[in-house]
């Protein structure tokens, strides 16, 4: 992946997405079976919060998915610090939760990090490690560039080809040479390679879900340790409902408060809900995780799986809408009569970072994302690629044949997602 040197796109690359593009929209209507419509309602009760017990105990835990998400607070809060001298090894001791590096200390204290679960699921990098590396590499490469690229310009005035400091309206912005915004890359991409990959494509998936004797012990309600009074089964699906709502401060009833309770998936869910185009799809996928774990503590498999595919498929529109929505954006500040670079840069690397987190998404009925590494390679190049300064000469014409393709798949349009909050 290009997001330093930059290089003209080739013309094989372009007629090659140009194509896709074309086969994509030819097949993608309204009624797409990529698209999955809500089941009927199941035969057993639905409790109307995500509250489940056992002999008058809570089966509800997922400590792990709220720690990682106040890790990824800490550390993304933590890019824009150019106080600190050691800015690269701060950060990456915070991703890989070494050496103490973090204010929380109950953070300090666990055994758990980012790093590690990044790219880490089951269905796509059990038997893939050699992909898993490729990904957190680059995750390295937004730490070590923010703090040798970024820091050392920050009051420098950026320029074509210079790293430094850019206005947006009342902000500032950091960039590279080439316009971009690492932490916005960063955190972006962590969305997906973090909280959407763990949920959709790990604790939600059958392989995980039925592992083992998963099945048996929960049927018969054995507690997966002695301390506990979960399943195991009913623990990997509370892991993934952690991913999303770990840090609302109602866990039981989030959609009160979402979009407001951490900068990751569940703030992007949120965003989306409130655009009256995708109204409703937080509570598509709240219901989903619902009608799923009372599935699971009623042994009804089948209706556990239908509901992870809705979660599959609602979370992952949700990347595409967040990443068409900022590419759309950062069009509109380049088009203004004096384009204003510093908010098309913003935008722009934001959307980046969610193109970044396409790889990591699910199609519903299937173990393949919605666009692979490659596919997702080819979109950030064509973005870098119309001049040799990268988000400097990006076109209107080129984001939007970029929101177009990654709009293709899904049953939404680039007006639509171009238009929300």
């Amino acid at each position: 992946m290009k997001l330093i040197k930059n290089t003209m796109k080739p013309i094989t690359q372009f007629f090659a997405l140009t194509f896709t593009i074309l086969m994509l929209n030819s097949c993608s209507t309204d009624d797409d079976d990529s698209s999955i419509s809500l089941p009927d309602a199941p035969n057993f009760e639905v409790p109307t919060s995500y509250t489940f017990e056992r002999s008058g105990q809570s089966t509800v835990n997922f400590p792990g998915q709220t720690q990682r998400i106040l890790m990824g607070e800490e550390l993304i809060n933590a890019f824009l610090d150019f106080n600190d001298t050691a800015l690269e090894e701060t950060l990456a001791n915070m991703f890989a939760n070494e050496n103490a590096p973090f204010q929380n200390q109950e953070l300090n204290a666990s055994s758990r990090q980012i790093r590690n679960t990044l790219a880490d699921s089951e269905d796509f990098f059990l038997n893939n490690n050699a992909e898993a590396a490729i990904l957190r590499a680059q995750f390295d490469s937004y730490i070590s560039n923010q703090a040798t690229i970024v820091q050392p310009n920050i009051n420098t005035a950026a320029s074509p080809g210079q790293a430094g400091q850019i206005a947006d309206g009342t902000n500032t912005r950091y960039v590279s040479g080439q316009g971009l915004e690492f932490n916005q890359l960063f955190t972006k991409g962590l969305v997906g390679g973090l909280m959407l990959d763990q949920i959709v494509n790990n604790y939600v998936s059958a392989s995980l879900l039925d592992a083992g004797d998963n099945r048996e012990t929960n049927d018969n309600q054995v507690p997966r340790n002695a301390n506990g009074t979960d399943t195991q089964m009913e623990h990997n699906w509370d892991e993934a409902y952690g991913y999303l709502y770990g840090v609302s401060p109602n866990q039981a009833t989030p959609n009160t408060t979402i979009g407001d309770d951490d900068n990751f998936l569940n703030r992007y869910t949120g965003l989306v809900d409130r655009d009256p185009d995708f109204n409703g799809i937080a509570n598509d996928i709240f219901q989903a995780f619902l009608t799923g774990r009372a599935a699971i503590s009623q042994s009804q498999y089948e209706i556990r799986d239908a509901q992870a595919e809705i979660i599959r498929e609602r979370l992952s529109t949700v990347i595409a809408i967040r990443a068409v929505f900022y590419l759309q954006q950062g069009r509109s500040a380049l088009e203004l009569p004096t384009p204003d670079f510093g908010a098309a840069f913003h935008d722009i690397s934001e959307g980046l970072g969610f193109i970044v987190s396409l790889q990591f998404t699910r199609q519903p009925n299937s173990t393949q994302p919605y666009f692979t590494r490659s596919e997702v390679d080819t979109f950030i190049d064509m973005v870098l690629g119309d001049g040799n300064n990268g988000l400097w000469d990006v076109t209107p014409q080129t984001l939007n044949t970029v929101s177009e393709a990654i709009a293709s798949p899904f049953n939404f349009t680039v007006s639509q997602a171009g238009d929300s909050n």
